[in-house]
């Protein structure tokens, strides 16, 4: 019986995250359209019905250009470091971040993204590098979450040798995008092994 509790709940995690960029997408259009319909716009000469949705694009258009200014990524920086000092809610705002893969780096909670050697040699998963450490003898190992697709957060943490985890210049976003779309989309691949 608890086999059949832990199958669906895994179905339903993965299924969940499989249809969550769908379904945001889907109920941010409808509550943008019943916004604009339910205020006093609808009333206005100028308005037409699918406004809501011309609204969204613009807007979702005016967060990217903001962003990809100057003034626009000061502006971003320094929201993201108030929401970061938040009490209580600063920490759930960080580990959603990273979860999310925009957390990389010394900060973050995976420092790069790597592929690992399977045991059998014919073939390599793609692994997330959370911490390394250094035995007595000076041994290098490494610790790796390898999330599961299409569900990355069903995965499992490895310690592996160095000669076993080829670096690469994929982010960790780049990462969790290509095992929630089952490996559709590109992902960098061609940085030679650094131990």
């Amino acid at each position: 019986m608890q086999a059949i509790g832990q199958h669906v709940t895994k179905c339903v995690i993965a299924g969940i995250v499989a249809i969550l960029p769908v379904g945001g997408l889907i109920l941010t259009v409808a509550y943008l359209e019943s916004l604009v319909s339910s205020s006093g716009l609808s009333k206005l000469a100028f308005y037409f019905p699918g406004m809501g949705l011309l609204l969204a694009v613009l807007s979702i258009y005016l967060v990217g250009l903001t962003v990809s200014t100057f003034v626009g990524k000061w502006f971003w920086s320094t929201c993201d470091a108030m929401l970061d000092k938040l009490p209580a809610l600063g920490k759930l705002y960080q580990s959603l971040k990273q979860i999310l893969g925009y957390g990389e780096g010394a900060d973050g909670i995976f420092h790069e993204t790597v592929l690992i050697t399977l045991p059998d040699k014919v073939g390599e998963e793609i692994g997330l590098v959370t911490n390394s450490i250094t035995l007595p003898n000076g041994e290098t190992r490494y610790v790796v979450f390898v999330p599961g697709s299409p569900n990355p957060t069903a995965g499992r943490l490895i310690l592996t040798r160095s000669e076993h985890v080829r670096k690469i210049p994929a982010t960790t976003n780049d990462a969790l995008r290509v095992l929630v779309a089952l490996g559709k989309g590109q992902m960098p691949l061609d940085e030679p092994n650094e131990d």
